[in-house]
């Protein structure tokens, strides 16, 4: 019985983490409606109080700005219903007869249809602009993917092999060295190409989950497998605490820790340890990753986790910009939460993976 209530006590708690954070999820979404109807109270009461003053024309023009502050997000349904509060504010409040939605005059009518017009215009227009701006910035992404990010492993993998072929008298230490080097070229190239393929899919939202028991430890070692053994062994220090097993997709969750190492070791400062842990804290899973780095405005830091954001004084450094978009996504469908913080001169980037189902150990 003491067992059933603190499986229902547990339950109920990673419930309502999960509402809370879906919430605050939604909040963040669609605060330009929030912010919209903060307008529209602010200029009804404003009108209602200067009403004398204020000739009907001028009390409907500033009735249309809450809608135009919709519209230009491009959002149609969000715009049908502020411009609907909008006209039946004004028609309440100032059409004659007042407090009542009664109209006489074809005039007063003709001024609600131009409501919609206005917001239908606007919201078209900005749907567009979006969509044209979106398919600019994918397409010069892309190009810069194509033509810097694939060409910089190819040109390690000719040149080495050109280097072996020309050497025939190379001993077996540089032979196995130059092979090593070609080995992380085509990792690189293969991390790419998955990293560009997951990111079509997870836009087009053309993945299920493939739920199963997973075991941190292996992935983490999975992952590592992905990179030198002398950069593992030499600038990562790696902590995980006792887990057990954890209901989620063990490939999504292999790319997850893939990404987060690629991040780090790629903009960590040189010769500067990188440190990752993985911490049970009984209702869900943290995962922190620092790397030591130059300082970072905290407001770049919001922009980290959008697909093909980089810093301006990056370009020296391979990447697509996608990686850590990946594994935003990949968080959002274990229902966690991810985020970038500066701290200690370095960024670390913490998850919150929540514990949804608990294996039964017989």
């Amino acid at each position: 019985m003491h067992i059933k209530l603190l499986n229902i006590c547990f339950i109920t708690k990673v419930t309502k983490s999960l509402i809370m954070k879906k919430l605050q999820l939604f909040y963040l979404h669609y605060a330009y409606i929030f912010k919209a109807l903060s307008i529209l109270a602010g200029i009804t009461l404003i009108s209602h109080l200067f009403r004398d003053y204020l000739d009907i024309i001028n009390i409907g023009l500033i009735h249309i700005i809450p809608v135009v502050v919709v519209a230009i997000h491009g959002n149609i349904k969000a715009t049908i219903f502020i411009t609907l509060l909008s006209v039946i504010f004004f028609n309440f409040l100032y059409i004659p007869p007042l407090y009542s939605f009664t109209v006489h005059n074809e005039l007063y009518i003709w001024s609600f249809i131009i409501f919609a017009i206005v917001g239908w215009i606007i919201t078209v227009q900005a749907k567009n602009l979006n969509t044209q701006t979106k398919q600019n910035e994918l397409r010069e992404s892309l190009l810069h993917i194509i033509s810097h990010d694939l060409r910089t492993p190819l040109s390690t993998i000719h040149g080495t092999i050109n280097l072996i072929l020309s050497h025939e008298n190379l001993k077996q230490e540089n032979i196995k060295n130059l092979l090593e080097d070609i080995n992380y070229a085509s990792i690189r190239m293969k991390r790419l190409i998955t990293n560009l393929l997951d990111s079509a899919r997870l836009t087009n939202g053309d993945i299920d989950l493939k739920l199963q028991w997973c075991d941190f430890e292996d992935i983490v070692g999975v992952a590592l497998a992905e990179f030198p053994q002398k950069q593992n062994e030499d600038l990562l220090q790696v902590k995980i605490d006792e887990l057990g097993l954890y209901w989620g997709d063990n490939i999504l969750l292999t790319q997850l820790i893939i990404n987060l190492l690629d991040n780090a070791f790629k903009y960590c400062k040189h010769n500067t340890v990188i440190h990752l842990e993985i911490l049970n804290l009984n209702t869900f899973i943290k995962i922190k990753i620092f790397n030591e780095s130059d300082q970072i405005d905290s407001k770049k830091l919001k922009n980290i986790f959008d697909k093909f954001y980089r810093f301006e004084d990056t370009n020296d450094i391979s990447g697509s910009g996608i990686g850590l978009a990946i594994c935003k996504s990949i968080v959002k469908l274990h229902n966690g939460d991810i985020k970038a913080i500066p701290k200690n001169n370095g960024i670390s980037i913490e998850i919150e993976l929540p514990i949804t189902k608990k294996a039964t150990l017989i």
